[in-house]
């Protein structure tokens, strides 16, 4: 999308389900659904997708949230009444498609979470970047006592964050996670309290958008997959990318700013 379109002309392209704004360098993406408590349909999964399609050209990171008292109540299962096999095959595959697309997209994606991340939506959260969370946010998985399995890349996802053990066993047994426990586990890495959480949220976007764009993609594209290599190749690509972020002008200038103490040191905040 041209960066010169208005964000009325973005959301226009969207459903009702997900709004779009801007504020600077950071697009938001909110779930609007809070009368369902943004269960996420075919609709809603396909307006995230073309969302991170068409993010204009001067967006240089994303901030995911959602209206009302939750982020996500997972998928609307409204849906499953009559799919078959194949068409449930389809259906995830739309899901893995659009959180792709969050996860190794063009820009950073911050969520902040409050109330119920479960289900779905710990999947659609799992994708992103960073995940901040207020202290009334609260994480489950109950697919086993509903009698169905993640499909919207859980399994992929949610066990590098926490392991294969401690999603069994919120599978199998329905547990929950406080915000608290979910800071001890992995889930997320920043806690707020109540009502913080978007604030906290478009403060890192923010900062987060200040990097250098390949710095950002790096880290964003690069990292991830260096994390699941052999030593060697690991070190190999870590090497070529080092090479590929300094060259860059804009790196070369911050550099140069840092050495003429233009640029502010590292301190403990």
């Amino acid at each position: 999308m041209n960066s010169t379109r208005s964000t009325d002309h973005w959301q226009a392209s969207l459903p009702s389900s997900v709004q779009a704004e801007r504020q600077g360098p950071v697009a938001i993406l909110r779930l609007n659904r809070a009368h369902k408590r943004n269960a996420l349909d075919d609709e809603t999964v396909l307006g995230i997708e073309a969302f991170f399609d068409n993010l204009p050209d001067d967006v240089l990171s994303v901030l995911l949230c959602g209206d009302g008292e939750h982020f996500s109540a997972g998928l609307d299962l409204s849906e499953l009444e009559e799919r078959d096999i194949q068409q449930g095959i389809a259906h995830s595959r739309v899901w893995h498609r659009a959180f792709e697309k969050i996860q190794y997209g063009r820009v950073p994606v911050v969520a902040a979470l409050h109330g119920a991340v479960v289900g779905g939506g710990l999947e659609l959260a799992a994708s992103v970047h960073v995940r901040v969370a207020e202290r009334s946010a609260y994480y489950a998985l109950p697919e086993g006592s509903r009698g169905i399995y993640v499909g919207g890349g859980g399994s992929v996802r949610l066990p590098r964050l926490i392991g294969v053990a401690r999603m069994m066993d919120m599978m199998l047994t329905g547990r929950t996670y406080s915000a608290e426990e979910g800071l001890a586990i992995g889930l997320t890495t920043y806690l707020v309290e109540t009502g913080k959480g978007f604030a906290k949220g478009l403060e890192l976007a923010t900062r987060i958008a200040s990097n250098a764009p390949l710095t950002n993609f790096a880290v964003t594209q690069a990292l991830p997959r260096i994390a699941e290599m052999a030593p060697g190749s690991g070190f190999a690509m870590e090497a070529l990318m080092a090479s590929i972020a300094q060259a860059d002008p804009m790196a070369k200038d911050r550099l140069k700013a840092f050495l003429e103490k233009r640029a502010p040191k590292v301190t403990r905040s």
